[in-house]
């Protein structure tokens, strides 16, 4: 269907006016290394408190995102939204033919920006193709990013979002790492909002179903010189998706990659670029051909565990009495996932008495520090290894029952379900707090 519109099918929505100056919940270190979390967190590299720095000056507010000199571009104003409706709606798929991240919604979300003006006028219309010309720098030199956040209909036609702010917060520092322009993280949710109530009807009702929702920034200048662009595009898609595991819980194999790294010290892996993503589908696909679900990013010499495939990674051991919780830390490696930071959150909060989870062991101790495939070899060896999962936004927990290491395959306790005595309370926890069965206010009300 063709996007253009006459101004007769046009419906402009006005939406209250947003102060230009963008919010200062943006300001500060995110996730695990927030001041309340930097005493417990184990620095086991020189370049973590580096990396603190680093984030908290991707989110200074009010900047050129390479000079850092102050801006009076304008911001995202939801004020401004055009609204132009698909004629006639398509018919959402049925549930059971859902394949994940291909089927879209009626609508898309765009937002043009350019260096003289800034932020331009936002619309939503119909999902289609967008126009870019063979010499555009998301082609040329991947200057494009992205977040994945999810949308929930409970049964009372309520929609939520799960802690939307995050992924503001991480895009815009994504952005700045990018040289692509940063934004007002509040006028995008609401934005984000009136997209989902235009295609509320697409967003599940069932058990275990949501809208995938996919905000995405790519620079748009025409030119083959590597440069901060002058021109970029912020648009936002949706797709409605099933469960992970349909037929319940599988843990997965994975192979211990020392041949390939997916970030280094210094660069990039701590941020949702796109230029991220494509070097790991070769490892990805050797690694299935060696009968792997995914690969575990092993790092140095003493082969470091940081992430599974494109999810953070938590090893549970057991000592004596004491069960203990661990991640590696943010040390400008480890993206920061938003599941994580919930993991965590839940895990301290359980750990201090402040809001107990049924199932989850009294003397719990939480971690943020390296963890070596020696240290698991050895942990199995005395019978102190108790689970290993992944967290992510798509599965939410992802338990693994083996790694294929340098040419030996390595048992991971799980449980006869599936999952291990830690992952099951923490996937209990948050998928009823995502489904509105238990109040949070990492709940985002958008309607209903």
């Amino acid at each position: 269907m063709s996007l253009r519109f006459s101004r007769s099918q046009s419906l402009l929505r006005s939406l209250p006016s947003q102060s230009s100056k963008r919010s200062a919940s943006n300001v500060g270190l995110l996730w695990s290394l927030n001041a309340s979390h930097v005493g417990q967190t184990q620095l086991t590299c020189g370049h973590t408190r580096r990396f603190k720095s680093i984030y908290i000056d991707a989110l200074k507010i009010g900047q050129e995102p390479v000079t850092g000199k102050p801006t009076s571009m304008s911001d995202i104003e939801p004020a401004k939204l055009e609204i132009h409706l698909r004629e006639p709606l398509k018919t959402p798929p049925k549930l059971s033919e859902l394949v994940f991240g291909e089927n879209f919604t009626d609508h898309m979300l765009t937002i043009p920006w350019n260096v003289v003006s800034g932020w331009g006028t936002p619309r939503i219309v119909p999902y289609g193709p967008l126009a870019l010309e063979p010499s555009t720098t998301v082609l040329q030199y991947a200057q494009t990013l992205f977040e994945g956040m999810k949308a929930y209909r409970n049964e009372n036609d309520r929609v939520t979002l799960f802690r939307p702010d995050m992924n503001m917060k991480r895009m815009n520092a994504s952005a700045s790492r990018l040289a692509l322009p940063t934004f007002d993280g509040d006028a995008l949710l609401t934005l984000i909002k009136e997209l989902l109530k235009v295609d509320k009807h697409w967003i599940p009702k069932e058990q275990g179903h949501s809208l995938y929702i996919r905000p995405t920034l790519i620079g748009t200048q025409r030119a083959l010189r590597v440069t901060p662009p002058n021109e970029a595009l912020l648009f936002v898609v949706c797709a409605p998706v099933g469960p992970y595991y349909p037929k319940g819980f599988k843990p997965v194999p994975l192979h211990g990659t020392t041949e390939f790294i997916r970030a280094a010290p210094g660069g990039t892996g701590a941020y949702k670029l796109g230029a991220n993503y494509a070097p790991g589908v070769m490892p990805q696909k050797k690694a299935t051909s060696e009968g792997y679900a995914q690969n575990l990013w092993l790092h140095g010499s003493e082969h470091h565990l940081t992430e599974v495939g494109t999810m953070n990674m938590f090893v549970v051991f057991k000592r004596g009495d004491t069960t203990t919780l661990v991640t590696p830390p943010l040390d400008g490696m480890i993206l920061p996932g938003v599941t994580r930071d919930s993991v965590l959150t839940l895990a301290r909060d359980h750990a201090s008495g402040e809001r107990p989870i049924p199932g989850l062991p009294s003397n719990l101790v939480i971690e943020e520090r390296g963890v070596t495939m020696a240290e698991i070899k050895s942990s199995i060896e005395k019978r102190e290894l108790v689970e290993l999962f992944g967290t992510g936004t798509a599965a939410i927990i992802s338990p693994v029952d083996r790694i294929g290491y340098l040419g030996e395959d390595i048992d991971i306790p799980v449980g006869e379900d599936g999952m291990g005595p830690l992952s099951r309370p923490f996937w209990e926890r948050l998928v009823g707090i995502q489904r509105g069965g238990i109040e949070s206010d990492w709940n985002v009300v958008v309607c209903g």
